[in-house]
C-alpha cells in the first residue's frame, strides 16, 4: 500500500477544491513540514521567504486554513491571540494534552491515552459521538519561579 507524501496530498486537495499548486503555496507547505516546533504565521512566514522569497504575508495567511482543512497542519489557539500551528503527521498520537507555558508561550504536546475513554464517556452520556478533543494545561515554570532562570525559555 502505497502512501501520499504530503506535497500529494496537498496537491489533490488543492485541486479538488479548485485552486493551484502555486510555488508559494508549496513553499509554505515545505516550511510548516520542516519544523519540529509549534510556529506563529509570521515565523512561518520568515522559514517560507528562505525557500521563496516571494512568498507573501497574505499568502501565508490565505494558506494556513487550507493546510489545517486538508490535515497536513493542526491549529493551536492558547488564548493569548496569537494562533500556533504543527505539523499533523500520519502515525502522530491524537491524544495528546497541550500543556502551555505561560512564561514563555511554549507549547508542550504529551500522550494522553485517556482522552479517548473521557470523550466517549462524557459524550456518550448525551447520545453523542466524540469527533474531535482538545486538553490544554497553562502552567507556570518552576526553574523559572524558583531561580529566575528557565532552560526551556527561548529554546527552539
Amino acid at each position: 500500500m502505497s502512501r501520499t507524501s504530503p506535497r500529494e496530498q496537498f496537491r489533490a486537495f488543492l485541486a479538488k477544491r479548485g485552486l493551484r499548486a502555486t510555488n508559494q503555496r508549496l513553499a509554505i507547505l515545505d516550511a510548516a513540514l520542516a519544523q519540529r516546533e509549534h510556529v506563529t504565521a509570521e515565523q512561518l512566514l520568515d522559514y517560507a521567504r528562505d525557500i521563496d522569497d516571494s512568498v507573501s504575508r497574505a499568502t501565508v495567511y490565505r494558506t494556513l486554513p487550507i493546510l489545517t482543512e486538508c490535515g497536513l497542519l493542526r491549529e493551536v489557539d492558547i488564548g493569548s491571540g496569537e494562533k500556533f500551528y504543527r505539523t499533523h503527521r500520519e502515525g502522530d498520537d491524537t491524544q495528546v494534552a497541550q500543556v502551555v507555558c505561560v512564561d514563555c508561550d511554549r507549547i508542550f504536546e504529551i500522550s494522553a491515552p485517556f482522552m479517548s475513554w473521557y470523550g466517549n464517556t462524557v459524550s456518550s452520556k448525551l447520545g453523542l459521538t466524540p469527533v474531535n478533543q482538545r486538553l490544554q494545561v497553562s502552567a507556570r515554570c518552576d526553574a523559572l519561579r524558583d531561580t529566575g532562570q528557565c532552560a526551556r525559555r527561548g529554546r527552539p
